[in-house]
């Protein structure tokens, strides 16, 4: 049976951890970043959990 390729888009943006999380990216914090507070911005910077069957899908798509 052949090896089941990667989607790269999806290995770009969610990042598997050891213990099978899956972590992503939050949205709304590339830009207009003055008009944000700054525990607006801290929230923005660490990475958001994806729980559910769609991590079982982009852990699929991911090839783990």
């Amino acid at each position: 049976m052949a090896k089941q390729k990667t989607r790269k888009g999806v290995s770009k943006r969610f990042k598997i951890t050891k213990t099978g999380k899956v972590l992503r990216g939050r949205q709304f914090g590339r830009h207009l970043r003055r008009k944000k507070s700054a525990s607006a911005k801290r929230r923005h910077a660490e990475p958001g959990h994806v729980v559910g069957k769609f991590a079982t899908k982009i852990k699929r798509m991911m090839g783990v």
